[in-house]
């Protein structure tokens, strides 16, 4: 039994589309997605502009632009993960890229592999967008890794504003032009809106609900409720700051206990794949007097099936949640 080099060329192909989404984004936009520049984009925005408004239309178009799309087939189900992750593409042209990653993924297969037709369609359709998908996949869960690590410090420079006598706006405003982005831009945009007149909480609320975060819904509450009944928010703001620390140290805590248990589990996954693999380049003939037999396939099909049980058992056991 022999290993096939068609998986290896199959992987190699999906990995080399998904490098090549990268590529053609940094090159189309460049600097404009850049998450660690010290001056966020809207500082640097109005530094370029004298007209507040304009960069403020111009940043909410940014935000809303995969927002709205449930009438787009199948789009709808990518559509949150690129609002998290701000993808600067638009929906059409990431609707379009699958489609032009699929023709390549079609091209490279038809010239590397001797596949059937129907085959090769039915790969390329799927690298694709399975390519589209798991990059915008990790777009997302980096940026709001990111936002969520600068939280804290945000909350910690309201609160300072705030003890020294500004208003929450003039304070958030403040804080805005000291985090970069991803945060900085956010914090910034809320802020020039509530000075156009927009409700603060409803602002902070509809910026919690896009990108799904516990933390930014406690401060939309927290900001909703002394607006309504008073009370000091800056306490209230620096108990949440304390709250948010203790829960990333926590989690940091969680993540070093359990860091064995999943290196354990990836071992224990991996490892039969592994065996396999050498068996068949060391002893290609290893399995000819049983392969023919007519209980390999199921018994083959059995072992798999166990092994991806292991694997969500294994994911379930040291998946905790902080």
């Amino acid at each position: 039994m022999s290993i096939d080099p068609t998986l290896i060329i199959y992987i190699a192909i999906f990995a080399g589309i998904v490098l090549l989404v990268e590529g053609v984004y940094l090159l189309i936009f460049g600097r404009s997605i850049s998450l660690n520049s010290r001056l966020n984009r809207r500082m640097e925005k109005l530094e370029k502009s004298e007209n507040r408004a304009e960069v403020i239309e111009t940043l909410r178009k940014e935000i809303s632009r995969h927002q709205g799309t449930a009438g787009i087939p199948f789009y709808s189900l990518l559509a949150e993960k690129a609002v998290k992750g701000k993808i600067a593409f638009s929906p059409i042209a990431l609707i379009g890229l699958m489609g032009v990653l699929g023709l390549v993924a079609f091209m490279v297969l038809s010239v590397m592999t001797e596949a059937a037709l129907v085959l090769r369609a039915g790969l390329s359709g799927a690298m694709g967008v399975g390519a589209i998908w798991f990059w915008v996949s990790s777009k997302a869960k980096k940026r709001v890794d990111l936002l969520e690590s600068q939280l804290p410090d945000a909350i910690d420079l309201i609160v300072r504003g705030l003890r020294v006598g500004h208003p929450f706006v003039q304070a958030l405003s403040a804080a805005a032009r000291e985090i970069p982005d991803p945060l900085g831009t956010e914090l910034g945009l809320i802020a020039d809106e509530a000075a156009y007149g927009r409700d603060m909480g409803e602002a902070l609320m509809a910026f919690a609900q896009r990108l799904d975060m516990q933390d930014l819904r406690f401060l939309a509450v927290a900001v909703t409720i002394q607006q309504q009944s008073g009370g000091n928010l800056a306490d209230i703001l620096d108990g949440l700051s304390k709250v948010v620390r203790a829960r990333f140290k926590l989690f940091r805590k969680v993540r070093a206990i359990t860091a064995e248990a999943k290196w354990s589990g990836m071992f224990l996954s991996a490892f039969p794949i592994g065996a396999m693999i050498m068996i068949s380049l060391i002893k290609p003939d290893y399995y000819d007097d049983v392969k023919e037999t007519a209980l390999f396939i199921p018994m083959a099909l059995v072992v798999f099936a166990l092994l991806g049980i292991n694997v969500m058992y294994m994911r379930k056991m040291v998946n905790i949640k902080v």
